[in-house]
């Protein structure tokens, strides 16, 4: 089985990104034409938008705050405009931050991760699941963490714009379910990316014990995932957690 994308149009937050550059390129790969969402990376965008242009997809760059309502609205427009209405959403962005225990961590840090995390996924889901509805068919798959499961120390922030993130995809893939409609997170562990491969910091022997696969994973990992769930091979399942890490993470029952 093969993993089809073609006809389908996706939109990725943070595409731009370390992570979200390699799941546009692998919808891309599938066959999906890709919108790709950037905030102030302009110029990584615009180019991963170029490449996708010179493999026969049809792709842009598309710029907005995802924490601002508004902001994701006006994309929507532009999306709407110059792209097309997307079949698959992919919300993947996230403010970066300093992790510091609770009572060291600024309180700030705790809004950017619920405006981040929680409000980012109220808004696009807001401005493009009505298109969903309306073609009774979409598939949304939105990036958690391992973290969120295991609450280590110093990542309470995160955690807890994560966890208000599960919340709100679980009562949406009941919401929508019966409009033929998924809604799916994944949840990676600690990820290799362009960063890490530049800086040759791919192996954390501390890390690296304490997956039961012995090794971290890849971002192609998470955007295999990614894909599997934006594809009709995974249409009869919704609200699902599925951590990507190796093992670090496994759902109870």
């Amino acid at each position: 089985m093969d993993i089809n994308l073609k006809g389908k149009k996706a939109i990725v937050t943070g595409g731009s990104g370390q992570l979200g550059r390699c799941i546009v390129r692998s919808l891309a790969e599938c066959g999906a034409d890709v919108a790709i969402h950037y905030h102030k990376n302009s110029e990584k965008a615009e180019e991963l938008a170029a490449k996708l242009k010179a493999m026969g997809r049809k792709s842009g760059a598309f710029q907005a705050d995802i924490t601002r309502e508004q902001s994701i609205y006006d994309m929507r427009d532009m999306v709407y405009e110059q792209f097309g209405k997307p079949d698959i959403i992919i919300n993947n962005a996230v403010i970066q931050y300093t992790w510091k225990d609770i009572l060291k961590q600024d309180t700030a840090d705790f809004f950017s991760q619920f405006e981040s995390c929680v409000m980012h996924n109220v808004y696009m889901n807001k401005a493009f699941v009505p298109h969903l509805i309306e073609q009774q068919y979409g598939r949304i798959v939105v990036m958690n963490t391992e973290c969120a499961a295991l609450s280590d120390a110093g990542s309470a922030a995160y955690v807890a714009g994560k966890r208000g993130l599960d919340g709100i995809v679980r009562c949406l893939a009941k919401e929508i379910g019966k409009y033929n409609i998924t809604v799916n997170q994944v949840a990676p562990g600690w990820t290799i990316s362009d960063r890490a491969r530049t800086e040759h910091t791919e192996v954390q022997p501390d890390y690296d014990r304490t997956v039961p696969l012995g090794h971290r994973g890849t971002d192609q990992d998470i955007a295999n995932m990614v894909c599997f769930l934006a594809s009709d091979l995974a249409a009869f399942t919704t609200g699902a957690y599925i951590p990507v890490c190796g093992g670090r993470v496994m759902g109870a029952i």
